[in-house]
């Protein structure tokens, strides 16, 4: 039997590889993607059966154009991971701090450790695609006076010297991943309680509102909703909600009126959810 194909954004070591690791208990092969768009490609073509995309961080927000990305490929949520960031400065082995001129890693690291970064007066910041990455790249060109900010587990996984531990500015960072895939038949109604969906409403007053109201009267928990131009048609947006409930007949009820009352309504998912 073969072993489950599970795209990542980033290599070996990154979150995205923790996650899959965690969310899946089977034996997974990983497949490296650079960006966002590329891991994608790799599941819409069939290379690989399903995904792991960060979705949102409770420090730095939504990752907005993800959500553009999972619509427009006619993608599928079926399931949620959260992953508490623990983010490192790591260097080769026998670098002291004292050596570091320049320390590089995914934007979004070094926005999360902004604090930690500027008692480094002097030491160069510079934004790279990936955070273990930056690490493989540090230990097979053998960069010396650079460092990575990445998990421990890319320190470990390419032989790097941790300088500084946990070193992001509010210690309760966590960062939400949703699994995809190309078809959304995964889980039994019984266990499904929470769900993704994407919708247009008119310019008209209250237009919104009324669609919350009925999310609401059909007993559902909004627990994200998120807005997103419409490329085609400006000053349009389109609005993409996760919703929590106790009942699928509250889901499936709601689901009916919406499609009425929305335009171009879609269910991007049903799932488990994973805070409970």
């Amino acid at each position: 039997m073969k072993p489950l194909r599970v795209a990542i954004q980033g290599v070996l070591g990154s979150n995205h590889h923790m996650v899959a690791h965690e969310y899946f208990d089977q034996e997974v092969e990983l497949l490296e993607c650079l960006s966002f768009h590329g891991m994608v490609d790799s599941l819409v073509c069939g290379e690989a059966d399903k995904a792991v995309m960060a979705i949102e961080n409770s420090i730095a927000g939504s990752i907005i154009p993800n959500y553009a990305l999972v619509c427009e490929n006619g993608l599928h949520i079926i399931g949620e991971h959260y992953l508490n960031v623990h983010h490192n400065l790591m260097a080769l082995p026998g670098q002291q701090l004292s050596d570091i001129r320049e320390v590089r890693s995914h934007p979004m690291a070094l926005l999360q450790c902004r604090e930690y970064l500027k008692t480094l007066p002097g030491i160069r910041m510079v934004e790279d695609v990936d955070t273990a990455e930056t690490a493989r790249r540090i230990r097979e060109e053998q960069l010396k006076g650079i460092a990575a900010i990445a998990p421990a587990l890319a320190a470990e996984r390419y032989g790097l010297d941790i300088l500084a531990r946990d070193i992001q500015t509010i210690k309760n960072n966590a960062t939400r991943f949703i699994i995809l895939k190309k078809v959304n038949k995964e889980w039994p109604k019984e266990v499904i309680n929470k769900a993704s969906m994407r919708f247009l409403t008119d310019h008209k007053r209250g237009s919104l509102a009324t669609v919350l109201n009925v999310m609401s009267d059909c007993n559902l928990n909004l627990t994200k909703i998120q807005s997103l131009p419409v490329i085609e048609t400006p000053w349009k947006y389109s609005f993409f909600v996760d919703v929590t409930f106790e009942a699928y007949d509250h889901f499936d009820k709601a689901k009916s009126l919406l499609q009425i009352m929305t335009e171009d309504f879609r269910v991007l998912g049903e799932y488990k959810n994973a805070r409970i």
